[in-house]
Parts: structure tokens; sequence; C-alpha cells
């Protein structure tokens, strides 16, 4: 069976969002290569019968420069599979597809495919929260993911031994993904509207954005951190991460140590 590749070049900061614009507007399965690269190729799969014009048309304002090539099934899910490669994280958890085994038995396993919304661990500051969870999950935390997209974190948190873990998502087909996700690797996993949302005492909060939400976002996920608990933000690139941290700093004793590839992650403690 035929359908449609259409692939365009823009910055890999932005990729993870246009994947998940790309699933709401209709995609069949998105993919991304060389996501740790300044620049990188974002790839969506179409129907045979789709309209790749109006399709860009409706996630830019000015649409970019694309590619179109036809391709059959097989073809689509070898590459996607050669694009989606497991990640280890530390000794204690493991992010991978349902077609990979984890090399350590002894590690908690998120599986997760493409197509299931951004959000598959292969993203610098996706990374550096995960790291975060590793290190500081130790069993029968509240966790507190906001933004939580294809839900991955939640679900390594839940993995990881937390004994409730929430996301929050402005998009109710996130939140959706995020459950399925959830059910798919046999956890528990509250998801909500921030506008449903009113949970509190959190033993640690993790929030995966873009640095401007985050500054907005301070004085609200400080309210939801227990006190003495633990947030830990990402999403910023390096040069942004004192601005975040200066946001947070009447809440919270900041740190901002952590980095890769260029992304900053910033966590602290509260007071």
């Amino acid at each position: 069976m035929a359908w449609l590749a259409l692939s365009l070049e823009l910055e890999a900061a932005a990729a993870e969002a246009l994947s998940e614009a790309m699933l709401d507007a209709g995609a069949l399965s998105v993919s991304i290569e060389d996501p740790q690269a300044e620049r990188c190729r974002v790839s969506a799969l179409l129907d045979a019968g789709a309209d790749p014009a109006a399709f860009i048309s409706s996630l830019f304002e000015h649409p970019p420069r694309y590619e179109v090539a036809k391709v059959e099934d097989a073809d689509w899910v070898r590459k996607s599979q050669a694009q989606f490669t497991p990640v280890q994280i530390g000794d204690r958890l493991w992010i991978g597809p349902t077609w990979c085994e984890p090399p350590a038995a002894r590690a908690a396993v998120v599986r997760l495919d493409p197509g299931m919304a951004f959000g598959t661990g292969s993203h610098p500051s996706t990374r550096l929260v995960l790291k975060f969870l590793e290190n500081h999950v130790h069993g029968g935390e509240r966790v507190l993911d906001y933004g939580c997209g294809s839900g991955i974190l939640a679900i390594a948190a839940a993995k990881l031994g937390a004994a409730r873990v929430d996301g929050v998502d402005v998009d109710p087909q996130a939140l959706a993904t995020a459950a399925a996700n959830a059910r798919a690797n046999g956890v528990e996993l509250g998801v909500f509207l921030p506008e449903d949302f009113s949970g509190a005492g959190y033993d640690l909060v993790v929030a995966n954005i873009l640095a401007q939400p985050l500054v907005v976002l301070a004085p609200l996920l400080a309210a939801k951190c227990a006190k003495g608990g633990r947030i830990a933000l990402s999403g910023i690139l390096g040069a942004q991460a004192g601005e975040v941290a200066e946001a947070y700093a009447p809440y919270f004793d900041c740190d901002a140590s952590l980095a890769a590839d260029g992304w900053a992650l910033v966590e602290g403690a509260r007071r």
C-alpha cells in the first residue's frame, strides 16, 4: 500500500512541538531525524489521497519549503524503526520501542512507539529530566508532569516506583495519548487539563516545555510542590537557564549545572 511521506527541515528546538502538531493535523506517524543536531528533518506519513499543501498550510502561517515522496508501507516502517533507538538512562531506566529488548533485566522499562505524540526520550531536554527522575524517584513519591505530552516522564516516574503520578497538558489529544501509553505500560496515570487540575503537595514536579512558558508558570508550579520537594525544568537552552532559575528563585534553591548538547536542566528544592 502506498503512502505520502512529507518532510521538511527546521531548528531542532521546534521539532517535537511540530511533530505533535502534525499528529493532531492527521498525520499517521511522525519521525525526527538526528534530533541532537542544531537543525533536523521532520517527516510525516500521510494518506495517499492527502493534500500536502493544505496540510502544511494548516501548520504554518508562512509555509516553509518541504518535500513529498511516495513510499510503500514496509519502507516507512523500516525507516521509523531505524530512527527510534532505545535510550538507557543511568542504571535504572530504559526507554525503547516494542521491537527492542532491554539489555538489563533490572532496569525499569518504558515502551513507546513512533506515532504516539512527541516525547520518545531521544531529545536532550527529555533525557535530562529522565536522569533527574532516575536520581530522585526511590519509591512512594507523588510526581507531577506538567506539559506531559506523550507521558514519557510520568510513565518513567511510575515505573521507577512513584506512588502517584499525574500529568497535565493543554492538549486533550496529548492527554488521551499519555493515558493510552500509561495503560500500555501497565501503570496508573491521572491526566488533567489545566483548568480541571487542583492537585498539590507533590514531592517531585517536572516540566519539559520551553523557557518562556516556564517563566510564566513559576508561581503555579511552585504552589504544586510540597515544602522540601524538588522541581526539574527543561526545554531550556543553556543561554536561557539563568532567566528561568531567576523566576523560580523566590520559591526554590535553584541549580542549573546539568546540561546536554546545549540544553540545560534547572532544578531546585522547595523552601
